[in-house]
Formats: structure tokens, sequence, C-alpha cells
């Protein structure tokens, strides 16, 4: 018995100080995360937004090949999603509502299966949380804080987030004025299922009826160009057309 509460006595008092640096992490991070949502528009502005949608034009690099197209792309929750896109040549769609999803290229339909709503949730709550902000604090979501970094040549606040499916990405805060300035996430991608690292950078910030939004937006997969993109437009929205997240015809 002695050695059984020798043994606890120690567990207890190597674990203690772990806890504590863990708790402050998570206030540390809590602290950036709220002075983001600061800037971005206020908690109650921001915790209000249901709905929104934005339109943009991008230019998409695959294999060395780049492709401009125009796109609108409208969130609902972290589970609602809709990414519409095309050029003169293509047009395509992704509808993410709820636990079903649709993939439409061209006149090539097809659904999305139990992986792909997956990554496609990943890939909503990744767009959303920059823009809104205020899920981070919400439940599924775990924060930490780690050592700033710079991003170009600004110092930025760093924090580690865990998502509702346990998968890890980080945020980087502009430490000046609060706001994202950069994601990094691993990602999959739907064709072959590969694995690659997403850095998505965010700036030159514009006020839309209260919220600021970043309007310019670029990637890189595993280092390589992958995507540029400006936001045109963001609204909010009161209501979704009830055919917004119905499968594309």
């Amino acid at each position: 018995m002695a050695r059984f509460l020798s043994a606890i006595l120690v567990a207890l008092f190597v674990a203690g100080p772990a806890m504590a640096r863990a708790d402050e992490a998570e206030a540390k991070a809590k602290a950036v995360v709220d002075k983001a949502i600061k800037a971005a528009g206020g908690e109650e502005k921001l915790a209000k937004v249901g709905a929104y949608t934005w339109k943009n034009k991008a230019s998409v690099n695959f294999n060395g090949n780049e492709s401009e197209f125009d796109g609108k792309v409208t969130v609902q929750g972290l589970d609602h999603y809709r990414n519409e896109f095309g050029n003169d040549q293509f047009q395509g769609v992704i509808v993410l509502s709820g636990d079903k999803g649709w993939r439409k290229f061209g006149e090539n339909a097809s659904d999305i299966d139990g992986e792909g709503i997956a990554r496609e949730k990943r890939t909503v709550y990744l767009s959303a949380t920059p823009v809104l902000l205020v899920p981070l604090k919400g439940k599924g979501f775990k924060l930490a804080s780690a050592a700033d970094e710079k991003v170009g040549d600004k110092a930025a606040a760093v924090v580690k987030v865990t998502g509702p499916d346990g998968k890890e990405f980080t945020l980087y805060f502009d430490k000046e004025t609060g706001l994202p300035v950069k994601l990094v996430a691993k990602v999959t991608g739907f064709n072959n299922g590969d694995e690659f690292t997403m850095e998505t950078t965010y700036a030159d910030y514009k006020d839309f009826d209260g919220i600021k939004k970043a309007t310019k937006i670029e990637s890189k997969r595993d280092g390589e160009a992958f995507m540029k993109a400006t936001i045109s437009e963001f609204k909010v929205l009161d209501k979704v057309d009830a055919g917004t997240f119905a499968e594309p015809k």
C-alpha cells in the first residue's frame, strides 16, 4: 500500500506542472483568439452569423498548368457548404449538406462517400474558422498557444488547434492587428487520397458591413503554389435558399 500511495504522489507531482503548463497555453491561445474576434467585428456580431457567402476570382495551378476561375462560396454553420467555380470551358460545384454531399464537374456528377464527407467537413471548418473565429471557442475545438513566429516580415502569435475530427491545424495571428494571417493544415486530396500540407495566407482585410474579411488569399501545397484568390464580395445571409445545399442538377 505504501508503494502504491508513493507512486500516486509521484505521478501527481509530475503531472501537476504539466497540467498547469497546458492550462496556461490554453488561456494564452484563447486570449489571442479573443483579440482576433474583437478585431474582426466583435463577438456579438460574429456569433450571430448563421450563413454567409462570398464571390472571388481565382487562379489554380494543377501540375504546372494554371487555370482561372470565377467562384462563389456559401457556408452555413460548419456542415453546410456550396462551392461553385468555373470559366467559359468548365463548370463545377461541390455541395455538403450535413452527412450528405455531391460533386459535379461538367456533366459528371457523383455522390460523396463517407470518407469524402469527413474531408469536406474539414474543408468547411478550415475555411470558416479564420472568417468567424467564434467557433474556435465552441464545442469540439481545443486550443493551445505556441511560440511566436514571423509571417512575412511581421510577428505572429501562433495557436495550435485540434478540430472536431481530432485533426490538428495551426493558425497565425498578426501581433499588431490581431487578425489571422496564415493557416497550416494537413489535408487529403479527393482524387487519390494523398495527404499534403496546405499553407494558406490571408491579406488585404476589408470591412464588409462591420466584419473584416481577408480579400487576398493564397495557398501552397507542400510548398508549391496552388491557388490565388481575390474576394470581390462578402455578405452575411439572413436566410439561405432551400436549394443551395441540395443535390446539384
